[in-house]
């Protein structure tokens, strides 16, 4: 027998989120409404729940990922102990068919009606540490630095071999603003290591997942945040296919048999930086090094070696994290 009885779905925008409650599991019995996403608007959505006997036992809460935009009404929802699932809006999509036409209303109810038909599949949400949060928000803001950064020095280093005059005078109305893009993210460094210290969870897991060879700090904690401390993926096949290094067959019949191939729905951010220590641990660690070096001797293709190495990292620190210990290099013969 199924837990829930009722399924709402919330589709969220910047400035309200349309609800809509499914009762007693029957698609024609369903009840729509509209709310401020603000604290007002979630007292509200509260009130109307409660009209429908809607409560955080007998109702499950559906509601795809969008961002700083629905952190407020999963904070408020969490508080109230409700069942929180939070999906991918492009399974919600693919699982709903061929549809014409969409709007707020609709969208709502094709949450709620997917969290229904699915219920025995919901991984019910759980929030990040407060510290966890942190850490993503300063990872954030240290990309965001580290791109602009990148973005005057080029244009400024591109009017060097073309426009000397002009490259002076960019240098000097940039200089100040590089050497304060520095200073910030020193400044973040210094955070994120203080962070690292002082939560010892934190410290634990991040000192067990940078004993893997090539995996330095800032992969380490992108690890953290998007894994929500490795608490998401219970296997190493699950994070290699949310990172995009997984290979899958691709195969129809006797007339399609492609090679197989890693998927395109990926976590982008954590593949590029998985492929760095991919490439740092080619380099440096001993076992990985001959692994290496054997596959492009027997005419394998470089990218694809890599990829190999990017899931043999993500084995080594699934299995560090799994037995709780720090990884031990391994001599090689």
């Amino acid at each position: 027998m199924n837990k829930f009885t009722h399924f709402l779905g919330i589709d969220i925008s910047k400035e309200y989120f349309d609800a809509v409650i499914i009762l007693e599991g029957k698609k024609e019995l369903n009840n729509h409404n509209q709310f401020a996403n603000n604290a007002k608007g979630i007292r509200e959505l509260r009130k109307w729940l409660k009209e429908f006997n809607a409560t955080s036992v007998n109702t499950l809460v559906c509601l795809e990922h969008t961002g700083m935009y629905g952190k407020l009404v999963i904070k408020h929802l969490i508080s109230y102990e409700f069942s929180l699932w939070v999906e991918m809006s492009l399974k919600i999509i693919r699982s709903i068919g061929l549809q014409r036409g969409k709007n707020d209303k609709v969208d709502a109810f094709r949450i709620a009606y997917y969290a229904m038909k699915n219920q025995e599949e919901a991984v019910i949400y759980k929030a990040p540490r407060k510290v966890v949060e942190k850490i993503k928000t300063l990872l954030s803001v240290r990309d965001k630095l580290i791109q602009y950064r990148g973005s005057l020095s080029r244009h400024t280093n591109e009017l060097k071999s073309f426009e000397p005059e002009l490259y002076k005078l960019a240098v000097k109305h940039q200089n100040n603003t590089i050497k304060g893009i520095a200073t910030d993210l020193k400044s973040i460094e210094k955070q994120l290591d203080l962070f690292i210290k002082e939560d010892e969870i934190l410290n634990t897991i991040y000192t067990q997942v940078s004993s893997v060879p090539g995996v330095g700090k800032i992969t380490t904690l992108t690890l953290i945040c998007f894994t929500n401390e490795f608490s998401m993926y219970a296997t190493p096949r699950q994070l290699a296919c949310y990172t995009g290094v997984a290979p899958f067959e691709y195969t129809s019949g006797k007339s399609i048999k492609g090679k197989p191939r890693v998927n395109n729905m990926a976590n982008k951010k954590l593949k590029k930086l998985l492929h760095m220590c991919a490439l740092t641990a080619a380099t440096y660690d001993p076992e990985l090094k001959v692994y290496y070096q054997r596959k492009v001797e027997e005419s394998k293709n470089k990218l694809l070696v890599l990829n190999n190495v990017r899931n043999k990292l993500i084995h080594r620190i699934c299995a560090c994290i799994k037995e709780n210990r720090v990884y031990k290099i391994r001599e090689v013969a």
